[in-house]
């Protein structure tokens, strides 16, 4: 009876068998599994993008809007399998769609996908792990608690942290849903943006014959930096809440004396 709501497990993870718990999680397993058997990323590949652009141009120039959902739906299927190569497919937005549209089908499919993968992990593990954590995560999720959206949308903009591990982790520390979809959906549209700005070049670079260079796209200064800028910006209310707030307690509590 001591306990609060919002300290006991989720009703799921005590009510639940553990086969049902795990169940979303196996589905998910077994799709990326086919996925891979069947040959699937062989067709979200640059190489795939270069022998089909014309087919590919000419099915969206008579079906538009009909392409247009079909790729958020493939992109949200993709991520919620936890599958790799999304950027991949991030470029193929920018061709079919162009930057700015196929930007934007990247960042709702994406955010679709990291959501599905979320919830399916929340379902399985509540809070469990969380719980059973060393002391360096007990001290991570109290700062994630206290400042959930500045710690959430960082973790978004980071490109040093793969995509699909972010898209777990929150689940384990309980954060609120709707603050994991605002950040996720805001805090991916510098790197889909990028991508998708490639994407719509890349039919130039294929005429001329050159290749398509990912490697240490995210890193390079002219796209670092707005990201970098944009992490700052959501480190000001956790620096805040550790200065300025604690120089207020302190001076209050002189006051007081």
């Amino acid at each position: 009876m001591t306990e609060t709501m919002h300290d006991m497990p989720p009703a799921d993870a005590v009510s639940k068998p553990l086969w049902k718990r795990l169940l979303p999680l196996g589905i998910i397993a077994v799709a990326l599994g086919l996925f891979f058997a069947l040959g699937g990323p062989d067709y979200v590949s640059l190489d795939s993008l270069r022998d089909n652009r014309d087919a590919l141009s000419a099915l969206v120039a008579d079906n538009f809007v009909l392409v247009l959902l079909g790729f958020i739906a493939l992109y949200a299927i993709l991520v919620g399998i936890s599958f790799p190569g999304a950027s991949f497919l991030s470029i193929f937005g920018g061709f079919l769609f162009g930057a700015i549209v196929g930007g934007l089908a990247v960042v709702i499919g994406a955010t679709l996908g990291a959501t599905a993968i979320f919830l399916a992990a929340r379902y399985a593990f509540g809070d469990a792990l969380s719980k059973k954590a060393g002391p360096y995560m007990k001290k991570f999720e109290a700062g994630l608690k206290e400042n959930e959206l500045s710690y959430l949308f960082i973790l978004r903009l980071i490109p040093a942290f793969p995509f699909f591990i972010v898209n777990i982790v929150p689940a384990l520390f309980d954060v609120k849903i709707r603050n994991y979809v605002l950040t996720t959906f805001f805090g991916i549209i510098p790197g889909s943006f990028v991508y998708a700005s490639v994407g719509a070049g890349v039919g130039a670079i294929f005429d001329t014959g050159g290749d398509v260079q990912l490697s240490g796209l995210m890193l390079q200064p002219k796209v670092i930096g707005p990201i970098l800028g944009l992490i700052a910006l959501s480190l000001l209310p956790i620096l805040y809440k550790k200065f300025f707030q604690k120089k207020s307690a302190g001076a209050t509590a002189g006051t007081e004396g």
